[in-house]
């Protein structure tokens, strides 16, 4: 068997008496495109550290791309994982053109310095941000964008250096209804796409899923409450006791909903 993307065996996360993540196993494959849900304190952005390469467990192991974190130099795996989050939103001039916040992606670096790039750099950066839907705001400054243009900006950034595995901490956080829609709509195509990398997308809500995504895992209180195909982990048993709410779950057009159950028999 060939190594898995992403590996994690019985991995534990504590901070002084308190277990951030207990006895987390998951393993994702090159073309799998997982969401991980759960509720606050469910141990969601303590997992996204760990699938970033930003955080060492303290217990158990964990292998990305082949690497066990611990035994490798962090600053040459990191360049291989694609990763968004709301934090890289606040580092991020307001003056920077978009085109520049993706092109910059190849250094690793927010803001444009003195960094050299050539015409293939600029040429991605361009292609990539028609891909996102967004190639219109090339020339915009970063801070003129709409929360839901930004969040295309951050994930067109993130394919910027052709990562193994890409991994994005809820991405749709603050987005009013039609961004939401516009970025599940983009997800969707991008996991359609059969060169697109492995994917890991960290969410709160069902209804955030994009189609095309194959697996889902369920987190409570930093212990996994269910874990694989999507059809199989996305029920109304396993996410009721994932957020600890009775819940009927419904399935229309490739898209997840779920609302409060208020009748026994529902």
């Amino acid at each position: 068997m060939t190594d898995a993307v992403l590996e994690l065996s019985d991995v534990t996360v504590r901070r002084g008496a308190s277990s951030l993540l207990e006895s987390v196993s998951w393993r994702v494959e090159e073309d799998e495109r997982w969401v991980v849900l759960g509720p606050n304190g469910a141990g969601k952005t303590t997992l996204v550290q760990i699938c970033s390469a930003q955080l060492h467990p303290s217990a158990g192991t964990a292998r990305i791309l082949g690497e066990t974190l611990g035994s490798v130099d962090v600053f040459e795996l990191r360049p291989r994982i694609g990763f968004t989050s709301a934090a890289i939103v606040d580092r991020i001039p307001p003056d920077e053109r978009a085109a520049d916040v993706v092109v910059s992606a190849s250094y690793g670096v927010t803001g444009r310095w003195r960094e050299h790039y050539d015409d293939l750099d600029h040429d991605r950066a361009a292609e990539l941000l028609m891909e996102v839907g967004a190639g219109a705001l090339r020339d915009r400054t970063f801070g003129t964008l709409s929360e839901g243009e930004k969040k295309r900006i951050l994930i067109a950034r993130a394919l910027m250096v052709d990562p193994e595995l890409l991994v994005m901490d809820e991405p749709a956080a603050g987005l009013d209804l039609a961004g939401r829609e516009d970025l599940v709509s983009t997800l969707a195509v991008l996991a359609a796409d059969a060169y697109a990398p492995a994917t890991v997308l960290v969410s709160h809500h069902v209804e955030e899923i994009p189609p095309g995504f194959t697996h889902a895992m369920l987190l409570r209180q930093g212990r996994v409450v269910a874990s694989g195909p999507l059809g199989d982990v996305m029920t109304a048993g396993a996410l009721s006791e994932a957020f600890g709410l009775p819940l009927h779950v419904d399935y229309q057009d490739g898209r997840f909903s779920a609302r409060r159950r208020t009748h026994r028999y529902e």
